[in-house]
């Protein structure tokens, strides 16, 4: 139980700081755009990081499918480090392109709705930043974007991952 209340807390605190942080990259940047490109910038830097704690502590196999690798992060990683388990829908029939469909978001559990006259702001770029740093991390090139947006009066948040190559592993390689 004493587990559970600290991850709570952590969690809160953690949704508290990055409202915090688009409230003052709202200051800062005057095109939401702008606002935009930095969240996702900074997920792609998180994302290549998180991405070795994820592998030490998932212990998950390795995927033979964009299939599996979408179910993996919708199963196990949002999982860990969110707490919800977005459910995952195949958008294309080469099966390329996926959506992760969250009926809760975490990230906006304290937000009612986007600040005035930020109608473009996706407030949660980050987690499309996070996903593409992770996935290019182990070689994978993708596209990642918000589809819908609950704070922008869409019936659900959509996350759009569009697989485009694997990406060469030499490139890649540490160097010894």
């Amino acid at each position: 139980m004493g587990t559970m209340l600290r991850l709570r807390h952590n969690k809160d605190l953690f949704v508290l700081t990055y409202g915090a942080l688009v409230a003052q990259l709202c200051k800062d940047y005057e095109k939401d755009e702008d606002v935009n490109k930095y969240l996702d910038k900074m997920g792609y830097g998180i994302g290549t990081r998180l991405v070795e704690d994820f592998l030490a502590r998932s212990c998950v196999r390795r995927c033979h499918s964009y299939s599996e690798i979408t179910d993996i992060i919708a199963q196990v990683a949002f999982k860990m480090y969110l707490g919800i388990t977005p459910s995952v829908t195949c958008n294309n029939s080469s099966r390329t392109e996926f959506s992760l469909i969250l009926d809760k978001n975490p990230l906006v559990e304290f937000v009612e709705e986007l600040p005035a006259g930020r109608s473009s702001l996706c407030y949660c770029n980050l987690l499309c930043g996070i996903i593409r740093g992770a996935l290019e991390m182990v070689h994978l090139a993708a596209d990642v974007t918000f589809l819908q947006d609950r704070l922008k009066g869409d019936r659900v948040t959509e996350i759009g991952i569009t697989f485009l190559r694997k990406l060469d592993e030499k490139k890649y390689r540490r160097k010894k």
